[in-house]
């Protein structure tokens, strides 16, 4: 959280100089007036004015800012473009080094995108929903997912047992969901908690 605690002639100046100093505008602020400034008979014994000026918490520029820091780590320097998709807020990353940020199988890029969320959603009054993609591996990703999906499903209805898979990020287990909802000789569900939660697929006469 941004804040500082000024003191100046007036309010007004108080004011002024922290905007200055957090780099922000007034309306991206929470002003506290810690004590109003006071004119002294004939200019003896005035007082100035303190202020406490604190930044509003953005949650999807601290979400922005989270993966920034993190790729650097990483040594990959990153460009975030925003778009909102009905399923939530995609920030698309581009880089010359972007595949270590995907990792084998997306697992690094869905790993940044649940700490991404909850950098996000730490100090927010709503939830948001922030989904990461690079080089348009999400819809690469869903193809590979309603592929698995069909093949599992038939494995499970050959050996007439439950097939698990691998843990995945709620979106990724809603393609193998809504992959097979038509398929009336398997049932799907999931099992376990976040991060670690799957989706088992089961036949129906089992």
């Amino acid at each position: 959280m941004k804040q500082v605690t000024i003191t100046s002639k007036s309010v007004e100046e108080a004011v002024e100089e922290a905007l200055t100093q957090l780099q922000t505008s007034k309306d991206k602020v929470e002003i506290e007036i810690i004590e109003e400034s006071k004119k002294g008979f004939l200019g003896l014994g005035s007082k100035p004015a303190t202020v406490k000026v604190t930044v509003n918490a953005d949650p999807l520029e601290d979400a922005i800012q989270f993966l920034k820091k993190v790729a650097s780590k990483m040594g990959v320097e990153v460009t975030v473009t925003v778009k909102e998709d009905e399923d939530g807020t995609i920030l698309e990353m581009e880089s010359e080094k972007i595949a270590i940020l995907i990792g084998k199988r997306g697992q690094t890029l869905n790993a940044l995108q649940y700490l991404t969320n909850l950098v996000a959603n730490k100090s927010s009054d709503e939830f948001k929903r922030i989904i990461l993609d690079a080089e348009n591996y999400r819809e690469r990703r869903k193809e590979t997912l309603e592929k698995l999906a069909h093949r599992l499903a038939s494995k499970a209805l050959k050996i007439n047992k439950k097939v698990s898979l691998e843990p995945m990020p709620s979106m990724e287990r809603k393609v193998i969901h809504m992959t097979l909802k038509s398929n009336n000789k398997v049932q799907t569900s999931s099992e376990g908690s976040e991060p670690h939660r799957r989706v088992i697929i089961s036949p129906t006469n089992e």
